[in-house]
């Protein structure tokens, strides 16, 4: 069977590994790979296939679409790739560039543009720089942010009516963020009854639709030990409990708050020990992404919940040390291009 609409995969810094891991992707996981393409450079795509094809004997051919729709019918293996205008090839490995920035947002903007206008089924993202990206002029500090600004233009809507939230996954925990990329002063300071209680309902609502059945939430605390009835802290009894309570009023299976430092053991799904939750509840970035990094990255997805349309990407980042080597792995990828496929209803 044929899909209906093909999934586009954005190129990524071309200074990093994200080019390579889509290259690398393409040969090594053929029926992923199918009905996907990518958005950005076809010279910097050629150039990351004969990276990976040291000490490799099969030849990953890169041909040029005209439209999504070409990639449809592209043969197994080949990597198709759109050719965005002005996008330059000539990007240095490892180093940020105010051109390498400039190359990840376009191929972000016109992904997201696509996404939204119906033209692709979903979209995956390669790793970019934030540096990169600030030094082309980028007033957004990642991925998440740019799609939501995206997302928000489109529907008419101010950026603040656009809530994302940020949810990373592997085959054993999920977990979803109060705040993303914020300092931790200024993410203390997020956390709000009004975020906590707009971070379960887009939790209950995204995870509800892709699972088929209401997700049990497990709600970390902020501090020490969830605050220790107030002894560390009251942020669990004023704020996090209170939401708790509401969101339950709607329906919403939430518990907690619970220690920061257990709750993920509770969660961990294993064949020895099934979770008691089927997602955490972070309240700020390291504390959510640390214990998903440490069962390993190549196995992590990043899922942006809220937006409307539907965008994943690896749990990783550009490593511009060993971009060009052709030894990064593509396991991550092609994780989350296979789930972006099935939130899209797209056949592997």
């Amino acid at each position: 069977m044929k899909a209906a609409k093909p999934l586009v995969v954005t190129q990524g810094d071309p200074a990093g590994i994200g080019p390579e891991i889509i290259a690398k992707a393409f040969r090594d996981a053929p029926d992923a790979m199918r009905h996907c393409f990518v958005a950005g450079d076809i010279a910097t795509m050629r150039r990351a296939a004969r990276c990976v094809l040291r000490g490799a004997d099969m030849e990953i051919p890169v041909a040029h679409i005209e439209t999504p729709a070409e990639a449809l019918d592209a043969p197994p293996g080949c990597v198709p790739v759109l050719q965005l205008p002005g996008v330059a090839h000539d990007v240095p490995f490892g180093r940020i560039t105010e051109a390498g920035g400039r190359a990840a947002a376009a191929a972000v903007v016109w992904a997201a543009r696509a996404a939204l206008a119906g033209e692709v089924a979903a979209m995956c993202t390669a790793p970019l720089h934030k540096e990169a990206l600030s030094l082309a002029g980028v007033s957004y500090p990642g991925h998440t942010e740019l799609l939501q600004a995206q997302a928000a233009r489109f529907v008419g809507k101010p950026v603040e009516q656009m809530p994302v939230r940020m949810m990373l996954a592997n085959d054993e925990l999920r977990t979803v963020l109060v705040s993303i990329h914020v300092s931790l002063r200024d993410a203390l300071n997020a956390v709000t009854r009004d975020s906590v209680m707009q971070t379960l309902r887009i939790t209950h609502d995204a995870l509800g639709r892709a699972l088929g059945f209401s997700p049990r939430i497990g709600v970390s605390g902020l501090n020490p030990h969830a605050g220790e009835g107030g002894l560390f802290g009251r942020e669990e009894i004023d704020i996090i409990e209170p939401a708790i309570a509401a969101a339950r009023a709607e329906g919403i299976d939430a518990r907690g708050p619970f220690a920061p430092d257990t709750i993920y053991m509770r969660a961990r799904n294993t064949a020895q020990h099934p979770g008691e939750f089927d997602v955490v509840i972070a309240m700020y970035h390291d504390q959510g992404l640390i214990p998903i990094k440490y069962l390993g990255i190549d196995k992590g997805v990043n899922v942006t919940l809220g937006l409307p349309l539907i965008r994943t990407s690896p749990d990783h980042g550009t490593a511009f040390d060993i971009a060009g080597t052709g030894v990064a792995d593509a396991t991550s990828l092609v994780e989350a291009v296979e789930v972006a496929k099935h939130l899209a209803g797209m056949e592997k």
